[in-house]
């Protein structure tokens, strides 16, 4: 299953975004005993820096094609893995983090506002990126006849669809696409080397009534977004749009 993810596209990564009602604490010696911590446990995280903006990021070498990320913000604590050489592997980090956060952070059941899993797709292509999602998603829909009914060229095409997994709509998933081409690159036919990023979130709001227990719920988003990626995202969005860019 993991095979699949790293074959079909040019990029895999996994994300995990918990977000928390409280701020999370920001002091010198608590962001390092933190940031110390989980250098220990994944030594390749070895670049601690603070962004202009705030957060702290700790990260291993982007340069080296695959790397391990965490960062820290006022109110979300993020972590990732670009190119991991399988799901268990992200999942590890993401895990290991909710895991520590109560300790290192003072992160509760009741500081959580939502918790998330993305599973990211990057394809590139050095064309109208819009045309070609076009094309795979589209070709042979109503949306699709818009084209031969004489609208013209496509310059912007980024579906953005979200679903309830559950019948109080706390547990959801997006499905969102991202081109980064812009009528200019169309105008000029100088299109950019930026990639397609096709994004499969799963995310868990907190059940009324209820404590959340943020590592519990991780595990059920995980598996959720990692078994639907690879029955749907993969063979219905990921793999038509690399056959498109394959046969271009």
């Amino acid at each position: 299953m993991d095979a699949s993810f790293n074959t079909v596209a040019d990029d895999f990564f996994v994300n995990m975004n918990f977000q928390t009602t409280l701020a999370l604490p920001d002091g010198r010696e608590t962001i390092l005993q933190f940031c110390q911590a989980v250098q220990k446990q994944f030594p390749s995280m070895t670049c601690l820096f603070q962004r202009d903006s705030g957060e702290f990021v700790l990260e291993g070498d982007r340069e080296a094609g695959s790397y391990q990320w965490m960062e820290l913000h006022t109110h979300r604590l993020s972590a990732g893995y670009f190119n991991p050489p399988n799901c268990a592997a992200a999942f590890r980090l993401q895990r290991w983090l909710l895991e520590r956060s109560v300790y290192y952070l003072g992160v509760g059941g009741l500081d959580v506002e939502c918790l998330d899993v993305t599973f990211g797709f990057n394809l590139d292509y050095a064309g109208n990126r819009d045309s070609i999602v076009a094309e795979a998603l589209a070709a042979n829909s109503p949306l699709g006849g818009l084209t031969a009914e004489g609208l013209g060229r496509c310059i912007e095409f980024e579906p953005n669809i979200v679903f309830a997994l559950d019948g109080d709509c706390q547990l959801q998933a997006r499905i969102s696409l991202e081109t980064r081409c812009g009528s200019y690159e169309v105008r000029t036919g100088q299109f950019g080397e930026e990639p397609i990023s096709i994004y499969f979130t799963v995310r868990r709001y907190p059940r009324v009534g209820k404590v959340t227990d943020p590592v519990a719920k991780f595990d059920e988003i995980s598996v959720i977004c990692r078994d639907t990626a690879a029955r749907i995202i993969v063979p219905q969005i990921v793999r038509p749009i690399a056959t498109a860019i394959a046969a271009g």
